[in-house]
């Protein structure tokens, strides 16, 4: 038995199938893995990687905020902005990344939102 998954974002459906398991970072909780037979689930996310694993192989995104459901073996992702690791441009992130100096709240969630891409694409 395996899991449907979505992962959507305002621009597109990033993924949209079957997998065996999905892990994703929530907000105030740290990382959660889902499986088949996963009790009823609806939390906040935190910006981070997720990984839809399938048996072709992981489908990686970072994603930045939003929400995951769970329930019925059927896992929902919607993201607030959310980009497959394939489609990182990992220069641009690491500049991005270098630009985020400082302590203010903006400078601190730009660089996790650069760390977050750059993760994605380095588990691609």
């Amino acid at each position: 038995m395996t899991l449907q998954v979505e992962l959507v974002s305002p621009e597109r459906i990033l993924y949209s199938g079957e997998a065996d398991m999905v892990v994703c970072r929530t907000a105030g909780g740290g990382e959660i893995a889902f499986l088949t037979g996963h009790a009823p689930f609806l939390g906040a996310l935190d910006t981070g990687v997720v990984r839809v694993k399938t048996a072709a192989g992981d489908q990686v995104a970072a994603v930045h905020g939003g929400f995951v459901e769970v329930r019925d073996n059927r896992v929902i992702i919607l993201s607030d902005v959310a980009e497959l690791a394939a489609d990182i441009d990992v220069a641009r992130a690491q500049r991005a990344k270098d630009a985020a100096a400082g302590d203010e709240d903006e400078a601190v969630a730009a660089r996790a939102r650069a760390e977050a891409r750059l993760n994605a694409a380095a588990r691609a």
